[in-house]
């Protein structure tokens, strides 16, 4: 099969597990034998730009002409088989869009977050869950200067939501939720759930030798250092335990974000907290599988989770916010411990109940592992993939039956087939 993937890279200063899918994905498939090519902008060449350049890219957010222009001459030229798309902010755009169809090339999107139906992704406001723009126009959000704290920056964002809302509809054969928590939300949104398919996102193998062998050194957090994260519910939890007596094993933190500088000094005040920083992909699985638990106490509904299954890739169990995709991938007390989301209280006696005893780490450590083998290996990854490349193929070239069942879904939405590719199907 032949994919071309499409997407804008985040800046590298900070962590992104988007790249990391998509690097991921890529690898996978061409280990597999399949043609991939790469279509793609990067935010940290956004720095290089002049002046005038910088201050017309906000115009450019909800279409990039040039864009839509140079991806349908790549797609005439190569005529891949389908073309998948994962982020287009800021510098490709929905036009991305445009360009498969005028090449007559199917379209599948990964949706990593709700920017489907939220402008800034997150479904989060204020540190508090939000969906006020959730089927509606996202007017709030630019009231409430959702993105970045700005009513400015977030305006590009609304314009592009209102405006391509039915482009996305119509111009994806298939879309990849990657938890179906966040399924469950688009489709409460409005979004045709014949479209939309759970796919979760897959994790490497590290290897035996990455893997967790003994009861483990310290808990871990590991990600973006950011309020939604819950970087300072953890703080908070971490105060009331060590207020209770310590737990035994120190708090490592591994990242980098808006709240680096709060992270920092407040684990240079503690004895039994490390701030380690910004962690390459081998610090990361090392540190990972040294952890009795990795800690994800997301505030905001993640649509996935990609540290909680890289933990169950090296038989290390996770304590995460009961909420969002978590409750999908973390069974409660049998490969992880789940805490009442935004409870600190409730974040701290999970983090003692994991530390108590190693017995109990190594029994949910062995069952996440076989959850993993399970659901997230590259071999179930590679299956799911390639299933939703063929059926958008089909679909857009008449070959199917019609629009794949929808998961959980009984509404019998009728799907709009887009115009027929042009020379049949491969």
């Amino acid at each position: 099969m032949h994919v071309l993937v499409v997407h804008n890279r985040y800046a590298s200063a900070q962590p992104s597990g988007e790249n990391k899918v998509v690097d991921q994905e890529v690898e996978l498939l061409r280990g597999a034998g399949h043609r991939v090519g790469v279509f793609e902008r990067r935010s940290d060449d956004i720095a290089a730009r002049s002046l005038p350049a910088k201050a017309a890219l906000p115009l450019l957010v909800p279409w990039n002409p040039a864009v839509r222009a140079e991806l349908a001459d790549r797609l005439r030229a190569e005529r891949p088989d389908v073309v998948h798309v994962h982020n287009v902010f800021p510098l490709l755009s929905p036009a991305v869009l445009a360009a498969c169809a005028d090449a007559g090339v199917p379209a599948v999107a990964t949706l990593h977050n709700y920017t489907q139906v939220c402008p800034p992704g997150t479904l989060q406001r204020d540190g508090r869950p939000c969906a006020e723009c959730v089927g509606t126009t996202p007017l709030p959000a630019v009231r409430h200067g959702c993105y970045r704290g700005s009513r400015l920056a977030t305006v590009p964002l609304a314009v592009s939501l209102s405006v391509n809302r039915r482009r996305w509809w119509s111009g994806v054969e298939r879309f990849f939720c990657i938890s179906a928590a966040q399924r469950d939300v688009l489709v409460r949104a409005g979004m045709p759930p014949g479209r939309l398919a759970v796919k979760h996102n897959f994790v490497p193998d590290p290897g035996p030798g990455a893997r967790r062998t003994g009861a483990g050194e310290h808990l871990l957090y590991l990600g973006r250092l950011a309020e939604a994260k819950g970087v300072r519910l953890l703080m908070a939890a971490w105060e009331e335990l060590a207020a209770g007596g310590s737990v035994g094993v120190p708090l490592v933190i591994a990242g980098t974000g808006p709240l680096e500088r709060e992270v920092a000094a407040w684990a240079a005040s503690r004895d039994d907290v490390r701030y380690a920083g910004l962690y390459d992909t081998a610090q990361c699985r090392r540190a990972i599988a040294r952890s009795v638990a990795v800690v994800a106490p997301s505030t905001w509904l993640e649509a996935f989770g990609l540290v909680v299954v890289e933990a169950m890739a090296a038989g290390v169990p996770a304590v995460a916010a009961g909420h969002g995709a978590f409750v999908e991938l973390v069974e409660d007390g049998v490969t992880g411990l789940l805490h009442r989301p935004g409870e600190s209280a409730s974040l701290a006696s999970c983090l003692r109940r994991v530390t108590a005893g190693p017995a109990l780490g190594r029994e949910m450590g062995r069952a996440a592992r076989l959850r993993y083998e399970q659901g997230f290996s590259p071999a179930v990854g590679l299956e799911r993939l390639v299933d939703g490349y063929r059926t958008a193929i089909a679909g857009r070239s008449g070959g199917g039956d019609g629009p794949p069942p929808a998961e959980n879904d009984s509404t019998g939405s009728r799907r709009v087939r887009p115009r027929e590719r042009d020379g049949g199907s491969r």
